[in-house]
């Protein structure tokens, strides 16, 4: 509580100086003087960290204009609100910062009206960098489990550096977030939205003698199909004779639709179903909005992941393991390892957070968790005290294990049950061989399974909301090679069967993350499917927020 107290302290001590007003000559700066410190509700609540950041540096400077003169608003001024306009091009919202009371102030000549479009065109530079670096919308008020608090700029050194800026094109260019993540996923919204104003691609009708059109059938939806994959990259415009317009479904337009289900993390079979349907009739308007959110989640992580850290996305269900290195004098991320992952069904989703991996067991056992406890098993220990035995799971109680037939199970119920389950350290224990550890107040980690025909499946999200990793073996020894232990030396650790915990030397950051849309070095869009129904609920909390600024 010590410190928000002295900072308050501070903040009430600067707003109660001595105000300049009278040590300056120039009107205008006398004009903004009065309107940054008395601040009426204009522009930002009293206190707000904008109006703050702005008393700072405007009195850093004698309150000196930064965008108008006494002819009126100056090319640096123009400037900045050409930033404002084009940020359309981030999938940001213009008419967020050139407000229509904006709007009108650009017209002014005389002192006030001066005054008074300077104030607000800092303040709308506050929002934008803001907006820009952190997100418009913030993550766990739109969905709580999003667990994540974006870090907006430093506003106060945000306007000192506009005020020191001699190209404003570099200037707005240094507010968006660094690195090629970002850049790349701008370029693909710039191309997505020129393909929806061409109007983008055909409309691909369901198959008519069957449910699902596979290799070697015929139907009238195939030259469509066929235009629709051309248009789209996947089939070589040459490799179908759309004179003859065939309506046989064979050869390399089988192989386009497996390239475009392999694109989109489908079952890459061949055969038009439902899912592959669907996904090949989303519009180039929905791809571009799946764009935006993605921007805005972009926008939401931090600007430095690490020098060497994993990397879990939700929605593609994969691991990463990345490492920064440097090599003839650039800088640049390689992929380590690569893993499919298993995440949490969609009544229990796993959560977008970071936390740092500490240390791995090896031969867990697993306490089971209370909800899984009471929901899951207690009904089966209703039926039969010895429903559990054959999957080696103990009762506990104060730490000791009593034989389930002693317990009068019809006496407990989710809101009494006092005992503790856990199962040993095993072949069919539920962790697998190895689990690891991030500690987080959300009981999420990663492990290994004895279900494994799980990674055979394109959608991979059955799980209680921790993650379970393909080859976890194989994770442990890219995790554990920069200390020293041998992937030999893990093998036989776990050969012994007994339960062993490996700290690890240097705390490893583990960003587990939610992007439905990206694009590759090689400059290729991917998109996924939103598992849990967080694209539209973005979509419209963003389309909320620019609605209610307007």
């Amino acid at each position: 509580m010590r410190a928000p107290f002295l900072f308050g302290l501070l903040i009430a001590l600067f707003l109660a100086a001595p105000s300049p007003k009278a040590q300056t000559t120039d009107p205008i700066s006398a004009a903004i003087a009065e309107r940054v410190q008395d601040n009426d509700g204009r522009w930002a609540e009293a206190g707000d960290a904008r109006q703050i950041a702005m008393i700072i540096d405007y009195d850093a400077d004698g309150y000196r204009p930064v965008w108008v003169d006494s002819a009126g608003i100056t090319a640096k001024g123009r400037a900045l609100v050409s930033i404002f306009e084009n940020s359309h091009a981030d999938g940001l919202y213009p008419a967020d910062y050139v407000t229509p009371e904006l709007s009108a102030a650009m017209a002014a000549t005389d002192t006030a009206g001066l005054a008074d479009l300077d104030v607000r065109l800092s303040f709308a530079l506050l929002n934008y960098a803001h907006h820009i670096r952190a997100g418009r919308v913030e993550p766990s008020v739109i969905n709580s489990d999003l667990r994540i608090t974006p870090q907006g700029p430093d506003m106060a050194a945000t306007l000192a550096s506009a005020r020191a800026a001699t190209d404003m094109t570099a200037f707005g260019a240094s507010l968006a977030p660094p690195g090629p993540r970002y850049a790349r996923l701008k370029a693909g919204l710039a191309l997505y939205r020129k393909l929806a104003e061409a109007g983008g691609w055909t409309q691909v009708p369901g198959p008519t003698a069957a449910k699902s059109l596979k290799p070697g059938m015929s139907d009238p939806m195939v030259p469509s199909l066929a235009r629709r994959l051309v248009e789209s990259g996947h089939l070589d415009q040459a490799a179908y004779d759309f004179t003859v317009a065939s309506t046989l479904y064979e050869g390399p337009l089988v192989d386009a639709v497996k390239r475009f289900q392999d694109s989109l993390a489908l079952e890459i079979d061949g055969v038009i179903g439902p899912n592959t349907l669907g996904q090949i009739n989303i519009t180039a308007e929905e791809r571009v909005t799946q764009i935006e959110v993605n921007l805005e989640r972009r926008r939401w992580m931090s600007d430095d992941l690490g020098d060497y850290y994993i990397f879990v996305n939700l929605a593609d269900q994969y691991l990463k393991v990345v490492k920064r290195i440097v090599k003839d004098g650039k800088t640049r991320e390689k992929t380590l390892h690569a893993a499919r992952a298993v995440v949490g069904k969609t009544y229990h989703a796993t959560p977008v957070f970071t936390e740092q991996m500490t240390y791995m067991v090896l031969n867990p056992n697993w306490n089971v968790p209370y909800s899984i406890a009471t929901k899951e098993y207690l009904p089966k220990l209703l039926s039969n005290p010895g429903a559990l035995a054959a999957q080696n799971i103990r009762v506990l109680s104060g730490g000791q294990e009593i034989s389930p037939y002693s317990v009068h199970w019809a006496s407990y119920s989710r809101g009494n049950f006092p005992f503790r389950l856990q199962q040993a350290s095993g072949p069919r224990n539920a962790l697998g061989r190895v689990k690891f550890m991030f500690p987080n107040k959300y009981n999420i980690y990663i492990h290994d399974t004895p279900s494994k025909s799980l990674f055979d499946k394109a959608s991979r999200v059955f799980s209680h909301g921790c993650v379970r990793v393909q080859d976890p073996l194989t994770l442990a020894e890219v995790l554990l090679e920069p200390q020293g232990v041998s992937r030999a030396e893990i093998d036989a650790m776990v050969a012994r069967g007994k339960r062993r915990v490996v700290k690890l030397t240097t705390p490893i950051p583990v960003h587990i993350t939610y992007l439905t849309a990206w694009v590759n070095k090689d400059g290729s869009v991917h998109f996924r499917r939103d598992v849990y129904g967080r694209d539209a609920i973005l979509a419209k909390a963003l389309q909320r927020v620019g609605t209610a600024a307007n």
